[in-house]
């Protein structure tokens, strides 16, 4: 197993497959190397590049620092992790990072850490009354719940306050044969948080965001997704100083590596 040390002395766990210039994948909520979509996605880029997957803190192999109680959650930590990667892999990497995951991509990409090009998709921004805001205190909520031990309880509020799904959908959940493995990272749903909650407020995205993030940037949506989603797409792509918007036909926040890679191999070659 590969792994770098962040600064804080974290341990993060990576994988490394196939050759040519660096691609970092950055996940979204809940998801690691060992579920979600990065690693399928790493497998179809591995042709043409060499790809870095990893296990965000508090995930997977990955280690944790934990803020201490009542003290809040800084999102540099993340951003700390990411950059001990992206040195790792050499500097001047292609950065892709899919829902929070991308919010954390553009957070990296502001603050300094050397990335070549950048490709988002869907960060879950919410800038007009397409659906409700997020609850104003949604991460409290989430901490709360984790530290009374009520994981369960914690990702069922994510799934409802956060994505929007139905109540019955969301109490369906239980039944899936990952849902402990869901459980077993409720914690860092609160690290996602630190990311978006800002721009999930039903308002457009504060002027003058992202403006550090010069390269160049593609800002993708899937023709199928929500329209609240969609539309904060688009306010991303508007607000970039170097980016442009595609967005894959047929496709929903769920995206297929069919539709996606070769959209991503174009880009990042």
């Amino acid at each position: 197993m590969n792994k770098v040390v962040s600064s804080d002395g974290t341990a993060i766990a990576y994988t490394r497959v196939g050759q040519g210039p660096p691609v970092v994948l950055v996940d979204g909520a809940l998801c690691h190397r060992a579920a979600g979509p990065n690693t399928a996605l790493a497998e179809a880029l591995a042709r043409d590049f060499t790809v870095y997957t990893y296990d965000r803190r508090g995930r997977g192999d990955s280690g944790d620092t934990p803020p201490a109680a009542g003290s809040a959650i800084d999102p540099r930590r993340e951003i700390d992790d990411l950059a001990a990667l992206v040195e790792e892999a050499g500097g001047d990497v292609r950065l892709y990072g899919i829902s929070s995951g991308a919010a954390l991509a553009l957070a990296a990409a502001e603050a300094g850490v050397p990335v070549a090009r950048l490709a988002v998709y869907e960060p879950p921004f919410i800038v007009d009354g397409s659906r409700p805001p997020i609850p104003a205190d949604y991460q409290e909520r989430l901490r709360e719940l984790v530290g009374a031990g009520r994981r369960a309880e914690a990702v069922r509020y994510f799934m409802r306050s956060a994505v929007g799904l139905p109540a019955v959908m969301v109490a369906m959940m239980r039944f899936m044969p990952n849902w402990s493995g869901l459980k077993a990272v409720a914690h860092t749903l609160a690290y996602d948080a630190a990311f978006v909650t800002a721009y999930e407020r039903g308002e457009p995205l504060p002027a003058g965001s992202w403006a550090g993030v010069t390269v160049p940037t593609l800002v993708i949506d899937g023709g199928k997704s929500p329209a609240w989603m969609r539309n904060g797409v688009r306010a991303l792509a508007g607000t970039l100083p170097a980016a442009r918007h595609r967005t894959l036909e047929g496709q929903t926040h769920l995206v297929k590596t069919a539709a996606l890679a070769p959209v991503l191999t174009e880009f990042f070659r």
